[in-house]
């Protein structure tokens, strides 16, 4: 569990939740509980999705993936331990019990059979099957965007936000979960394993629904800034503090791994 879950990586998700909350007039520390669990839920995700029987990969943050490094059963048991103590960690440190409820809610929505696993089966099924557009937003609306969505709602959540706020958070969510994955599809065609830390070129190899594959590499890097442009536009709402959020935006464009 330590070995994926302190490995080096960026930190999205969590990052997103505190500067959410900052962006909210509240200290970073108040989403620190939340910003920790959509960590520890994101980690397992990985260390199954890197599987043999998902995607089989052996290497992950650029050290080889938790199944290769010890074996398939302790990195199946560590993903399981790592979902589990994320909700602990949420109910053990969040102070407000309205507050640790409203957030377990909001991430095993996310994390569960309509968001990120939902995704998780209809990509492996277009392997086999194939998909169009409509098919490609679908899948990553809830295996990558969920969980996005869901960091930055956190955040609010711990902040007690009003209903019009966590709408513009979610609205801000949306648009950056989808440029992230537009980037991620585009980095594994453009990218090199020593820049992203994870093999590079599997998902053609794979056959999987890319948004490269479905709109070229040029329109979806204008797709991707498009996204970042309207999630910029949504928090120019919060002002100055909105700023971080913006800046993290643009960051998912310019990113190299």
């Amino acid at each position: 569990m330590r070995y994926s879950l302190l490995s080096p990586g960026k930190r999205l998700r969590p990052i997103l939740c505190l500067l959410s909350a900052e962006a909210l007039g509240c200290a970073p520390a108040t989403a620190m509980a939340n910003a920790a669990a959509v960590e520890m839920i994101h980690c397992y995700s990985l260390i199954h999705d890197d599987l043999p029987a998902m995607d089989d990969d052996d290497l992950r943050r650029g050290r080889p993936t938790c199944h290769i490094q010890f074996d398939e059963a302790t990195a199946i048991l560590a993903g399981d331990a790592l979902q589990a103590l994320a909700f602990e960690t949420i109910l053990q440190d969040t102070v407000d019990p309205a507050v640790a409820a409203k957030s377990c809610l909001v991430l095993t929505r996310a994390a569960g059979a309509e968001g990120m696993v939902a995704g998780q089966v209809d990509d492996l099924l277009a392997e086999k099957t194939g998909g169009d557009a409509k098919m490609l937003h679908a899948i990553h609306a809830r295996k990558t965007g969920a969980m996005i969505r869901a960091s930055v709602v956190l955040g609010g959540i711990a902040a007690k936000a009003n209903a019009e706020q966590i709408e513009l958070l979610s609205n801000y969510g949306d648009c950056i979960g989808i440029a992230f994955q537009i980037v991620d599809d585009l980095l594994d065609v453009e990218g090199t394993a020593e820049n992203t830390g994870k093999r590079t070129g599997k998902d053609q190899d794979r056959g999987k629904l890319t948004f490269p594959g479905i709109y070229g590499i040029q329109a979806s890097k204008d797709r991707a800034e498009q996204f970042v442009e309207q999630a910029i536009a949504v928090v120019d709402t919060f002002g100055p503090a909105g700023k971080p959020l913006k800046q993290l935006a643009r960051y998912i464009t310019d990113r190299s791994h």
